[in-house]
């Protein structure tokens, strides 16, 4: 063989490769978007099982919200202290709650809360939900007032968010986009 013939035989394998890796390159790229695609555009089912599924939930909502929210502090509420149930969650009883998960702001003369509570399996979650709905104090901070209040549920969890519009509304909304498919909603 020739020096030009091997140059020639050269040049062709170079291509040869730059194509193949160019071709495998570009499939990459095309399937990573098409799951990134997937994975925008289908719910995936959030797991609501412990006081930490629902801390998480808090935060995945709040990563969505571009409303400037307070200082806010994730907590587990104690169940069987009734004085911090019936304050957080308008429930004058724990009987068919399994966990309650809130976020307030870190000074408390701000009208801000989001309360999740897990109900347990077998329990009424309609019921519950609107016990909630009907006997939050908006007025739990003594110098400010909520004035709204949204209530959903989903899987076996009920969720209360009550604020001023410009903060309760986008952290709401967030939260039913996460969630999929929710129950009857309740808003005053």
């Amino acid at each position: 063989m020739n020096k030009k013939t091997k140059i020639i035989i050269c040049v062709i394998i170079i291509i040869a490769i730059i194509a193949i890796a160019e071709y495998i390159f570009m499939n990459i790229n095309k399937n990573n978007s098409q799951n990134t695609e997937n994975t925008n555009n289908s719910k995936t089912e959030i797991a609501l099982n412990t006081t930490e599924d629902l801390q998480n939930l808090i935060a995945k909502t709040y990563e969505n919200v571009t409303a400037e929210l307070p200082k806010l502090n994730t907590s587990v509420i104690d169940v069987n202290d009734s004085n911090a149930l019936k304050y957080n969650t308008g429930l004058d009883s724990n009987k068919g709650i399994e966990a309650v998960v809130v976020s307030e702001p870190l000074m408390s003369s701000q009208a801000y809360s989001f309360v999740l509570v897990k109900v347990k399996e077998g329990t009424n979650v309609e019921n519950i939900k609107q016990q909630m709905f009907d006997n939050i104090d908006i007025r739990k901070w003594i110098c400010v007032e909520a004035e709204k209040v949204y209530a959903t549920d989903s899987q076996n969890v009920v969720a209360l968010i009550m604020s001023n519009e410009e903060w309760a509304k986008p952290v709401y909304d967030s939260l039913k986009t996460l969630l999929g498919e929710t129950g009857k909603e309740l808003e005053k």
